[in-house]
């Protein structure tokens, strides 16, 4: 994973430096979805401008790495595709969770 990671990075990248303001954060990992709700809620509500927050868990190793881009890929095309994404998220979840068997972490948030 490492050497995959070198290939495309330039060097580690931390939200937390980001001066760019997100509509949706997906992160993969529950610890560092908990760090970038805990940064907003320290650090945000300056712009009141609303963000989700969706954690898709995935093991670190090739395999769920691949299969993890697939459904973020299905998650954010569903987002996309729907006409009020602000209203209608929760039911998105709902149903990728109900089709993946998978139970993702949402929150929304305001930086």
């Amino acid at each position: 994973m490492l050497d995959r990671n070198r290939r495309i990075k330039t060097r580690p990248e931390k939200f937390q430096e980001c001066e760019k303001e997100f509509d949706i954060i997906v992160t993969c990992q529950e610890r560092v979805f908990d760090q970038v709700i805990e940064y907003l809620t320290n650090n945000g509500n300056t712009t009141n401008k609303m963000t989700h927050v969706i954690n898709v868990e995935i093991r670190d190793n090739h395999e769920d790495a691949t299969l993890g881009a697939f459904v973020i890929y299905e998650l954010i095309r569903a987002i996309c595709g729907s006409q009020d994404h602000e209203a209608e998220i929760e039911e998105i979840l709902e149903k990728l969770e109900a089709k993946k068997n998978q139970k993702f972490i949402y929150s929304p948030a305001f930086y």
